[in-house]
Formats: C-alpha cells, sequence, structure tokens
C-alpha cells in the first residue's frame, strides 16, 4: 500500500517529484494554513504530513488517524507540538543542515548592510537624495571581532564566512570546549551565562544562532544588550523567542546598538500579513521576514531530505532525523 503524503505548505516540484518516484501519494495542499490543517489531515488521512512554517498543534495530531510522521522541512521544529505527537505515537523529524548555508548568507547580508548603511542609501537615493558626504562613513568590518552564540551547522558556515572577511570569532554555547574553539578555529567564549557575559563585552558583532527551547527563552535580555558594546551589531537569524525585544528596542534607542533581524516573538504564522514590528521605525535597524532559508539552493536541498527521510522508512528503517 502506497504511502499517502500531505504536503501542507510549498514544497518544491523536485521533492513532489522524489515522493512521487518512491510509489507514495502525493496530496499538495500548500495553502491550507493552521487552522484547517486538522480538517484536512481528517479529510485526506494521511501517513506523513511535510510541513515547513504552518503550525501542527495538538487538534491536528488528533485528526491524524493513519498519521505516522509529521516531517518539518527545516531545522527548527517550535512550530510543532511535540507533546502532543508523542501522545499519538507520531514522529516527528527535521532536515538540519540543509539550509545552514543559506543562514549564513543573510547574515553577512544584514551585517553588510548595516556596516555601510545600505537601507538608508536606498530609500535616499528613491527620495532623489544624494549625500555621499554622510555615508562615507562606515567603518567597514575587517579586524571586527565577532561573538557568535550557538556553533551548530549554521554556525560553522558563518564563522567560514566571517574568516574570508578577516574577522577574529568567539564561540559560547552549551556544550562549547576549549578543545572545540581550538578546533573551530575561533576563541574559547564559554558556556555559561557569566562566561557569555564577558564575551559579548569583547565582540562588536554578536550573531545567535540557537533553537528555541526553554533554555534559550529571552535569553538576550537587558542584561544581555546591557553586556554588549555600545554601537555593536546584533543579527538574529534563529528565532524570535530568543530575544526580549522592548530589552533589545531600548538598547538600540539609548545604547546604539544596531540589529539584523529576520525574526520577530509575534511574527505572523503565514505568508502575507498586515504586520509592522514595534521597532521598525527605529534608526539602525535592517530586518527581514523569515526568510533565511529560503533560496532555490536550500529548498532543494531540504526537498531531496524529505524525500531521503520517507525512503527510509518505506525500506523497513526508521524515522531518521527524529526529534519528537
Amino acid at each position: 500500500m502506497a504511502i499517502k503524503v500531505l504536503v501542507a505548505d510549498k514544497f518544491e516540484k523536485q521533492g513532489v517529484e522524489g515522493l512521487a518516484g518512491l510509489g507514495c501519494q502525493v496530496v499538495l495542499m500548500p495553502d491550507v494554513g493552521a487552522e484547517k490543517l486538522p480538517g484536512a489531515i481528517a479529510e485526506q488521512d494521511p501517513q506523513v504530513v511535510v510541513v515547513r512554517s504552518t503550525k501542527v498543534g495538538k487538534a491536528a495530531f488528533d485528526a491524524g488517524r493513519s498519521l505516522k510522521a509529521v516531517i518539518r522541512a527545516g531545522a527548527g521544529y517550535d512550530t510543532i507540538d511535540l507533546a502532543a505527537a508523542k501522545a499519538k505515537g507520531v514522529a516527528v523529524c527535521n532536515t538540519p543542515g540543509m539550509n545552514s548555508v543559506a543562514v549564513a548568507e543573510l547574515t553577512f547580508a544584514f551585517l553588510l548592510a548595516l556596516d555601510r548603511r545600505v537601507v538608508e542609501q536606498t530609500n535616499e537615493l528613491r527620495a532623489g537624495v544624494w549625500n555621499k558626504k554622510e555615508y562615507s562613513k562606515a567603518r567597514g568590518i575587517k579586524g571586527l571581532t565577532l561573538g557568535l552564540i550557538g556553533v551548530g551547522a549554521i554556525g560553522r558556515e558563518v564563522i567560514k564566512r566571517a574568516k574570508a572577511f578577516g574577522m577574529s570569532c568567539w564561540a559560547h554555547s552549551l556544550n562549547m570546549t576549549p578543545d572545540r574553539a581550538l578546533d573551530l578555529g575561533v576563541q574559547y567564549g564559554g558556556k555559561t551565562r557569566d562566561e557569555l557575559y564577558a564575551m559579548l563585552g569583547k565582540c562588536d558583532v554578536v550573531s545567535v544562532h540557537v533553537a528555541a527551547n526553554p533554555e534559550s527563552q529571552k535569553m538576550c535580555d537587558a542584561k544581555f544588550f546591557g553586556a554588549m558594546k555600545s554601537g555593536a551589531i546584533f543579527l538574529n537569524t534563529s528565532r524570535g523567542s530568543v530575544v526580549d525585544e522592548a530589552a533589545l528596542i531600548d538598547a538600540m534607542k539609548n545604547r546604539g546598538v544596531r540589529a539584523g533581524l529576520d525574526v520577530f516573538e509575534n511574527e505572523p504564522a503565514g505568508g502575507a500579513a498586515q504586520w509592522k514590528w514595534t521597532g521598525a521605525d527605529l534608526p539602525g535597524l535592517v530586518g527581514a521576514h523569515h526568510v533565511g532559508a529560503s533560496t532555490d539552493q536550500a529548498q532543494l536541498a531540504v526537498a531531496e531530505e524529505v524525500v531521503r527521510i520517507v525512503k527510509v522508512f518505506r525500506d523497513g528503517g526508521g524515522w531518521e532525523n527524529r526529534v519528537g
């Protein structure tokens, strides 16, 4: 009997073709959304659901009579109710590392845009203003010190690019050791909060690459931003939940911190909406729409990994990349 796969988000054509090539029955509902997902699962009765940004809550798992797995076509899985999945005996899998280069590239897009004030310059050009005198004051990033928080696949790609730009790097993570730092070619930024705060004071740029979990919830708080240098750059391409946004806005207003943000705490769940971040009008902000992983290259790699996960299961193996 063919495995029935409900694709409840946008998904690469090559991924759909790959699933079909495995003999799967593929149902495409890319615009179903979180609210209608339980009804779609009840109607289609799939064994596998594939999602990207669509939230999968308890009602969705309750609706899955034959559901065996939810595969997140991406690395993070905080949009999936792991407790509900466990209660129903449903596997939750992800595709770690497939989008790491794309996120690292956006991280550096933010850094360069902030240093050279690309957004402000573009806005003035569009307004008919020529102000070479004002915008000839960039510092340049060669020789700056970058502090990384989290050194998984994305963090390691950021390190490669930082070195290419002539930056020095410090790295902090919960499992960091001096030997691991040596292997990565970075300075040891510790694994405790006190060591993190000490590292922040040394850095011109701070970039966050951690998973959303109870330990990381609002870790970037008033004490965190208070430990950063005045005028430093803060970059977040991980999850909005790791930042106390009121503390960040205060640091931007009163300590000259500049920010490059791809993620926000209460960002819309869908692909399009009318929404404005509280600090959107502050100077020194470059923002994006949670698109760090959204390059053609990354999404093709993610799609291929989804197909591989399903193939392993079809061939009698377990659910690979299982996180719940």
